[in-house]
């Protein structure tokens, strides 16, 4: 087996790992990238992308049943499934392509194949190129995969992920969804706008479980609007064969709940890809969920082994698996202030409406013993979201009143996922609510409700 050199090798070419690569390579570094499947990761592959697309592609269906609200008089419309999946492949296989483009002009030598570590200086490649590489650092970037749970009295292939339901051939008649967190709560809106009898069953007392309950609850209320059944505090007991269908027996506090589906998506939560790594022989220690162990600096247990995103546990998210590849990126190539600042993570969900936060929840900054000003203003009563026909949710605030700064912001409504980087922004800045209500908004604009959320904090509201 051939021997090479490298400064940093990155095993996984997910959003943590790509990023990685590209930025030990601005810092002076020979990088090789490892990826056993295609660029891009769970998220460009299976996950944020072609999820988003599709929630798009309802988006529009949606406007389109509507359009007489907007004085435009349509025939009657339809899905064209083959159409919508042909276009979340177009969008996927162009953001693939874009990935090796860059590592191709970043310098970053990518090997498809699997990595595992010998020790803390060495790699072995197994693949199209097989190697040993001899590196200064390693970052383990390899991400994450859904947990798949047996259910009682249903056949294996009725069973789905999120990676199958991103490929049906044919929609549903009646889904039933285990789960209602981010995955679980994007998939029963494309599959109730497609057409599917959607029945969702979580285990805690609210979907979106960590988010705000007040605008958790008006999502489910606008969810149930749609046709949408959810049980909360719920388990799923068993099933029997029915003709064609299940018969699902539910578990809820008014009792047991029957309900038909002939197809059941598993989304209660995600594993780290840690098999076959060689984590032991490197003396890299994991948790007792099976997550990498790492510092501030992105440094596992290892000195010179670092890891980010999925692998890592905490924040899931594709945006944040970049930044935490940056910082492993820079610490490997001997930059060892760089530390990533989780208080101002934004996240957020592409229901319809979205939903997106940043910072504390009321409960949690009540909880942490901060003196609370809750300041919160409708869609309802902003004119750009009158005139975009979207007027359900709002914008909540929450601020210390003892500093007067934000320290935590909640919308549910129309392009909750862009509005929210001010939040983030102002968060990571220390703004106080008087910066925030002080800066003047464009009107008519969707960003007008954030201020005068801030001002209903400090009692001032103007259009309400």
């Amino acid at each position: 087996m051939a021997t090479q050199q490298a400064d940093v090798v990155v095993i996984g070419g997910g959003p943590g790992g790509y990023v990685a690569a590209i930025r030990a390579t601005q810092l002076g570094g020979k990088t090789v990238l490892i990826e056993k499947e295609n660029l891009g990761g769970v998220c460009l592959n299976r996950g944020c992308i072609p999820t988003k697309t599709l929630v798009r592609s309802c988006e529009i269906f949606s406007y389109i049943e509507r359009a007489k609200e907007f004085g435009v008089e349509v025939e009657k419309s339809k899905i064209n499934l083959n159409g919508l999946m042909s276009r979340k492949k177009r969008i996927v296989a162009r953001l693939v392509g874009g990935i090796g483009y860059l590592l191709k002009k970043n310098n970053v030598e990518y090997i498809k194949g699997e990595g595992e570590i010998i020790n803390s200086s060495t790699v072995q490649v197994k693949g199209e190129k097989e190697v040993k590489i001899k590196t200064k650092s390693i970052i383990i970037a390899t991400g994450s995969h859904a947990v798949d749970i047996p259910l009682k009295g249903v056949d294996k292939e009725v069973i789905i992920g999120s990676t199958e339901a991103l490929e049906i051939q044919e929609i549903p008649e009646n889904l039933l969804i285990i789960g209602a967190g981010a995955i679980g709560v994007e998939f029963a809106h494309i599959y109730n706008t497609l057409g599917s009898k959607v029945t969702m069953i979580e285990m805690l007392p609210n979907i979106l479980p960590g988010e705000d309950t007040e605008l958790s609850e008006s999502l489910k209320k606008i969810m149930e609007k749609k046709g949408i059944k959810i049980f909360t505090q719920s388990m799923f007991d068993s099933a029997k064969k029915q003709e064609k269908n299940y018969l699902g027996v539910i578990k809820t506090p008014d009792g047991i709940q029957e309900v038909l589906f002939d197809k059941v998506l598993v989304s209660i939560g995600r594993k780290p890809h840690t098999q076959d790594l060689g984590l032991k022989e490197a003396g890299i220690e994991i948790t007792g969920k099976g997550w990498i162990k790492v510092d501030s600096h992105m440094q596992t247990t290892c000195p010179d082994v670092y890891a980010a995103g999925d692998v890592v546990g905490g924040y899931c998210l594709a945006h944040v698996a970049s930044v935490e590849g940056e910082i492993a990126a820079e610490n490997a190539m001997g930059k060892k202030f760089s530390t990533i600042d989780y208080r101002v993570v934004p996240r957020f969900v592409c229901s319809l409406p979205e939903i997106a936060s940043v910072g504390l929840t009321e409960k949690e900054a009540i909880e942490q013993g901060y003196d609370v000003r809750i300041g919160k203003f409708p869609f309802s009563a902003n004119a750009k979201a009158l005139i975009y026909g979207e007027r359900e949710g709002m914008v909540k605030v929450v601020c210390n009143f003892e500093t007067k700064q934000l320290i935590g912001m909640h919308i549910l409504g129309p392009r909750a996922t862009d509005l929210i980087l001010e939040g983030a922004f102002a968060i990571d800045i220390e703004s106080t609510c008087e910066d925030i209500g002080g800066t003047i908004h464009p009107h008519p604009a969707l960003g007008e409700v954030i201020r005068e959320a801030i001002l209903e904090a400090r009692e001032r509201a103007i259009h309400i």
